[in-house]
């Protein structure tokens, strides 16, 4: 249970040296974007790396050279798809979301939030934590692309503190 041999340990620490350097020359050769978190789309490749590392690492039936072919694949496919979607309208609206304007001037959008299924004590507890003490401060928030919330100041001269 817990020592099952020095085999297993070699095979893993060899197998990790090596998938980690593919892993991180497929990610320098494929750019900064590979492992952005712009959207959905990016957060679900980058959780796929790393099952797939975890699984080249620990599986014994899978072998070093097919794991690897598993990553160089991912981050291909993840090239070709945010290729696309700079060039093609299409694919951008199929892959990305808009951002959603949730508070807007001190009131709060009900149905846009409701949408989103976001509540207004998640809005308010992201205000504080970015120093928004009260809601005359906030000019908008703003749902983003990759789930995050994004507080907009009032202008200094427009705020009710």
């Amino acid at each position: 249970m817990f020592f099952d041999g020095w085999q297993g340990l070699i095979r893993t620490a060899v197998v990790g040296v090596s998938a980690y350097a593919a892993l991180i020359i497929l990610l320098r050769v494929s750019g900064k974007r590979t492992l952005s978190k712009m959207n959905a789309f990016d957060f679900v490749v980058t959780v796929a790396l790393g099952s797939t590392l975890a699984t080249i690492l620990l599986s014994k039936d899978t072998p070093l050279a097919e794991g690897v072919l598993a990553l160089g694949l991912l981050i291909f496919l993840q090239f070709i798809i945010t290729w696309l979607s700079v060039r093609s309208r299409a694919v951008k609206h199929l892959i990305k979301a808009e951002p959603r304007l949730l508070f807007h001037r001190g009131d709060f959008l009900p149905a846009a939030m409701r949408t989103e299924r976001v509540n207004k004590e998640e809005m308010l507890q992201t205000m504080r934590s970015q120093g928004f003490s009260d809601l005359g401060s906030v000019e908008a928030v703003v749902l983003e692309t990759d789930g995050s919330l994004s507080i907009l100041p009032k202008p200094e001269d427009e705020r009710t503190e």
